[in-house]
């Protein structure tokens, strides 16, 4: 049978390992650590997080271990259950249990967690992404009431794409984000700064959002096939004109981004040649 794999924060008991009666001895980061070596060699891990023992239970450490893959999950268990794996006495590994009626709310991965999932299973040169459009949306208004630029905070939309070839496959995203510009910010530097965070977050954003329509498919035989479910507005948002009026619709308070998982700011490195083909760097 085949598994679907979606680019959302696995939360799933299949795809979620405890793994406990971990010795007291080495710290918890030496654990986490051996931990990931370990479980990574059956696939790709979400998480490793290790936690001290309750009072109760004397000292030592366990685990939770987050695969995005269920069958990853179950092999990883039946493997390592009752073996020493890393220390001189065995573990115990059981795939995590939950009441079926629980639901919770799927969060989006960030761009950096999806594109280490496409890259696992796409391959590096399996997929490949493109900014379609970056665009200011700060100060419009601003502008006709003569307030200074260092004092608007920075709004950038970002429409970008993501591209399978080998799957004849391409799936569009958007992003917004924009960046609070406190009073005592306003020399320069700091809404240059400020703004060219401003343009990341909204690719990033939209990159995330692109990955979102996407499913993994994964056959028994371990080939892999892609679904792709566009939206209604991705549909009709092909035009120049069409795209504008994206952005306009598009324009959502940035608390709403909280709501996805936080993004890592320390890659930004790795987007700088896309932001350079905007010429808005």
């Amino acid at each position: 049978m085949a598994e679907l794999i979606s680019f959302v924060v696995p939360t799933q008991s299949d795809k979620v390992l405890l793994v406990w009666e971990l010795s007291a001895g080495p710290p918890a980061e030496a654990l986490s650590h051996s931990l990931f070596t370990v479980f990574s060699q059956f696939g790709l891990l979400y998480s490793v997080r290790v936690f001290p023992n309750a009072a109760v239970a004397g000292p030592g450490f366990y685990a939770i271990v987050k695969f995005y893959s269920s069958r990853d999950a179950q092999r990883a268990q039946k493997a390592c259950d009752g073996k020493p794996l890393f220390q001189t006495s065995p573990v115990k590994v059981r795939l995590g249990t939950r009441h079926k009626a629980l639901q919770h709310q799927a969060f989006a991965l960030n761009s950096s967690r999806c594109q280490e999932l496409a890259n696992y299973y796409f391959g590096f040169n399996g997929w490949s992404k493109r900014i379609v459009k970056l665009q200011e949306l700060s100060g419009l208004e601003d502008a006709a009431l003569a307030v200074p630029m260092q004092k608007r905070n920075p709004q950038f939309f970002c429409a970008v794409e993501v591209v399978l070839p080998a799957y004849g496959c391409t799936s569009p995203g958007v992003g917004i984000s924009e960046e609070p510009l406190p009073q005592l910010e306003e020399g320069q530097p700091s809404f240059l700064t400020k703004r060219k965070t401003a343009q990341k977050l909204a690719f990033q954003a939209a990159l995330s959002d692109a990955f979102q329509k996407l499913t993994i498919v994964v056959l028994e035989s371990g080939r892999i096939a892609v679904e792709y479910r566009p939206t209604e507005e991705d549909l009709d948002a092909r035009s120049e004109e069409e795209l504008q009026n994206l952005i306009q619709v598009g324009c959502f308070p940035s608390s709403q981004s909280s709501q996805r998982e936080e993004e890592c700011l320390s890659d930004f490195s790795l987007e700088e040649e896309d932001l350079k083909l905007c010429g808005l760097h």
